[in-house]
């Protein structure tokens, strides 16, 4: 039977499916590599990778040994996570996946505090769409995720702010202007509750489609194109920090006249928040949540 460290050489093969770059993950020479793979499939009893001039490709075989080694490294990293809970400390690695915008603009400060104060615990980061982060929640990927909007979520569920949304420009300075401009509206690919948000606002406001739009990929990519003028765009408050002087910021209110704004939540399963660097950032994003509301 194969070792951890085996499991661990299939799984960077599986990932990388490119033997120079597996190798210089494993810190191993690619002679060495292979000789470990040979040995390995001997142990198995049959090809597990076929290789060519584009890489490395998985065998019928080698996706169901693939399958069982990545089983029993999640199986393996669980029990690990246990027993450092048991231990005196916080340690272990704390896999959290978060929204790209929150990702970009809040989460950086908290990790900082959180590596500061807890040196020995590692972060294990992925971020994307709120649709993907429910995903990896889902899929036990993550101990934590961060979303955006109003999730359907059943297990443990923390609100942590409210972000008004705002239209940006560096000219507009009215909302009905809007209409008077020839410059496009600046949108970015977004998850769809979000883009309905906005286009459910734009028509109750203006009745009619804007007169130009560019859509971009990144939420960056449309806060700096309206930053420079390009355009005006819709924006969370979250991502206008460091807007200056020379941006015009209208917010955007509903039919009572309340503001329109995107609730950013904290999920998570029972299970998960009973390891100690888990509650560690619970309790940590508690604390810099209550610091910035009494700024």
């Amino acid at each position: 039977m194969s070792s951890l460290s085996e499991f661990q050489l299939l799984a960077v093969l599986a990932q990388e499916m490119n033997m120079r770059k597996a190798s210089e993950r494993l810190f191993v020479s690619q002679p060495a590599l292979s000789q470990r793979l040979q040995t390995i499939e001997k142990e198995w009893g049959t090809k597990l990778f076929i290789r060519s001039q584009k890489g490395l490709s998985l065998t019928p075989a080698g996706e169901l040994v693939i399958e069982f080694v990545n089983d029993v490294l999640k199986k393996e990293e669980k029990v690990r996570e246990t027993l450092y809970s048991l231990q005196s400390g916080v340690s272990g690695t704390l896999r959290i996946a978060v929204a790209s915008i929150v990702g970009q603009n809040w989460l950086p400060e908290v990790l900082k505090k959180y590596v500061d104060k807890y040196p020995q615990v590692k972060i294990s980061l992925m971020t994307g769409w709120s649709s993907e982060i429910l995903n990896c929640l889902y899929d036990d990927q993550v101990h934590i995720g961060i979303i955006r909007g109003t999730p359907d979520w059943k297990g443990v569920k923390i609100h942590l702010f409210q972000d008004p949304l705002y239209l940006v420009d560096r000219e507009i300075t009215q909302q009905d202007q809007v209409l008077k401009t020839d410059r496009p509206f600046i949108q970015f690919k977004s998850d769809s509750n979000y883009y309905q948000e906005i286009q459910d606002w734009w028509m109750r406001n203006f009745k009619t489609s804007p007169k130009r739009t560019v859509v971009v990929d990144q939420i960056e990519t449309c806060k700096q194109m309206a930053f420079n003028g390009i355009g005006y765009a819709i924006l969370p408050a979250i991502t206008l920090t460091k807007a200056g002087q020379s941006i015009f910021k209208i917010p955007l209110v509903d039919e009572n006249n309340l503001p329109v704004a995107r609730d950013t939540w904290l999920l998570g399963y029972e299970s998960a928040f009973q390891l100690k660097q888990v509650q560690a950032f619970v309790e940590l994003v508690k604390e810099h949540i209550s610091e910035s509301s009494d700024q």
